[in-house]
């Protein structure tokens, strides 16, 4: 049985994980009989968003802690995973992975990642270990690996992708329907809510994601 980490940015599209991508890569997961393992970094939210108005808060959240709320509970801090612990990787999207995992969504092509993401991410690939990123998580992916200059796709935005070229990334167009796979480094990534339009459209390219990292674990 492969063991898959899902790695999570919070609770919520606009300042967390987007929630239908983290469920559908749960659920397709479950399905393929995969041992999921939820992780985040126990650090503050970059801000709180309220998704009924969509205007931010004076709220303080804690990334653990709401990404807990998709992970039923069952999660660990990543700075307590290694990539011996795991067989893959899988990072949804949401504003949360450019936010909270990095400052993607400030600072552009001059991003820094999370510590903990950072090491995780190059641990896994230098171990030969698949990764999966998911909408505008690519992007976070791209700035920790930047040095093996990652193929990735988040669709077709075009001043997401030239920013993803400049932090040393190799930009691919795609539909959201599909995937495009890194066969070198073993990175998969789909589009998903960068293009939508809804949830049954998304779930197409990440069911294929899912099942691509299973396969190469």
């Amino acid at each position: 049985m492969a063991k898959i980490g899902v790695l999570l940015s919070g609770c919520g599209v606009n300042d967390g994980s987007e929630i239908h991508e983290a469920v559908i890569t749960l659920l397709m997961l479950d399905r393929a009989g995969a041992q999921i393992v939820c992780m985040a970094p126990n650090v503050d939210q970059f801000d709180v968003i309220n998704h009924l108005t969509g205007d931010a808060t004076v709220e303080k959240r804690n990334v653990l802690v709401e990404s807990a709320r998709i992970a039923r509970g069952n999660i660990k801090d990543i700075k307590d995973v290694q990539a011996s612990d795991i067989d893959g990787l899988i990072i949804p999207g949401g504003f949360g992975a450019a936010k909270n995992l990095s400052n993607f969504a400030v600072k552009g092509k001059d991003a820094e990642v999370n510590e903990e993401v950072d090491r995780l991410l190059n641990d896994m690939v230098s171990a030969g270990k698949p990764v999966g990123a998911i909408c505008i998580a690519p992007a976070t992916l791209t700035k920790a690996l930047s040095g093996i200059n990652p193929e990735v796709t988040i669709g077709n935005d075009i001043g997401t992708a030239d920013a993803i070229e400049a932090m040393g990334g190799q930009h691919k167009v795609c539909t959201v329907d599909m995937i495009h796979v890194d066969k070198n480094n073993k990175i998969v990534t789909t589009p998903a809510y960068m293009l939508g339009p809804g949830i049954k459209d998304v779930a197409v390219g990440i069911e294929k994601l899912v099942n691509k990292i299973l396969k190469l674990t």
